[in-house]
């Protein structure tokens, strides 16, 4: 069976880069298609035999791809997948566009409908100039996004969450397959402790894009109540949390998986303040027995038990998360029900669900 993988673009890391390297350890062979590739922001992606749509020949958009959405269906379009039995799409944009021929079997595995077209359009055009800058992009791809949504043969969603915003923008039924975390669980103590020392700890991209994590939210709580936060990502939105940040913030950037492993073990919870699709930091902190503070919304509600495994707040403001950081060590969290609660999201069960859709498939 021949398949290929196909991507929004290959320039940064995080969940969705996990995912491809997951379906990568299914389908070794696959090739990976893509509007841009950057193999210094990614290289991650050298295992793959990577293709590239002809924007990869302008090297600014390698880095820069949010200031051309409208050329992204021109670059997915254009790829031609003849003779290959498989194709899945991991896509939050364009991806899911490309266009297979009858025999071709299309998988769109949904990281979420296109954010600042649909579920976060109103925080990406917040300023009422740049919205009306906008509107005629922003039109033209709705409608070509909707009907991109029409092509492949499948949809899974990442979440139940995401199965919803599918079904509301783009009036699809879709399964649901949960990403997999993949960091090595090594075996750590699992005595029940009230009060675990340590640090909080952020894992996330901070791009000026996804400002919707709410990063600034767990800055500004724990320069108010002088609480020991270590931030690892970076970013175009870094300069501005930095300048945010007090004595007590510090900011790692981006960090080997050794690394990410040793800040896990050695934090007191995870923050996690966003509205996410799901939310795959909170499933690798669980596993390391930790528990997450997290926004009460979004794919959270699917991976967290309240008052086992997390805790959470009900409102994304400063004063919730203070009151959430303050009331956190009044409850005693067990790391067994933590790591219980990331085995749900194992690889293996990613795996033999993955398979065994395409078996119905194919």
């Amino acid at each position: 069976m021949k398949v290929a993988l196909v991507y929004d673009r290959v320039n940064k890391w995080g969940g969705a880069e996990r995912v491809l390297l997951a379906l990568h350890k299914l389908f070794p062979k696959a090739s990976l298609f893509t509007s841009v590739y950057h193999t210094k922001k990614a290289d991650w992606a050298k295992v793959f035999d990577t293709k590239t749509s002809f924007l990869q020949k302008f090297p600014i958009i390698r880095s820069k791809h949010e200031f051309i959405p409208y050329l992204m269906p021109i670059a997915f379009e254009n790829f031609s997948f003849d003779g290959y039995d498989l194709v899945i799409s991991v896509t939050s944009e364009a991806a899911k566009g490309i266009i297979t021929k009858p025999g071709t079997v299309h998988i769109c595995y949904c990281l979420t409908p296109t954010r600042y077209l649909w579920s976060g359009y109103d925080e990406y055009f917040a300023h009422p100039a740049i919205k009306a800058l906008a509107k005629p992009t922003v039109s033209y791809l709705r409608k070509w996004d909707k009907q991109a949504a029409q092509r492949p043969d499948h949809f899974v969603a990442i979440s139940k969450e995401v199965q919803g915003r599918i079904k509301k923008y783009y009036d699809l039924d879709a399964s649901v397959i949960y990403p997999p975390v993949t960091l090595p669980i090594p075996k750590t103590n699992t005595k029940r402790t009230k009060k675990a020392s340590g640090y909080f700890l952020v894992v996330s991209r901070l791009s000026q894009f996804t400002k919707y994590k709410r990063i600034d939210l767990a800055i500004e709580a724990c320069n108010i109540l002088q609480l020991p936060l270590k931030i690892v990502g970076e970013g175009s939105w870094e300069k501005e949390l930095k300048s945010k940040a007090g004595p007590t913030i510090e900011f790692l950037g981006n960090v080997t998986d050794e690394e990410l492993i040793t800040y896990y073990q050695n934090s007191k919870a995870l923050i996690f303040p966003a509205k996410e699709d799901f939310g795959l930091t909170i499933i690798e902190a669980q596993s390391f027995g930790k528990p997450v503070i997290a926004f009460r919304g979004g794919g959270a509600q699917e991976t967290i038990i309240e008052g086992k495994t997390g805790y959470f707040f009900d409102q994304q403001t400063v004063a919730a998360l203070v009151t959430a950081l303050q009331d956190f060590d009044k409850f005693s969290f067990d790391p067994k029900a933590s790591r219980k609660q990331a085995e749900k999201f194992s690889e293996e069960k990613f795996r033999k669900q993955f398979l065994s859709l395409v078996k119905k498939l194919i």
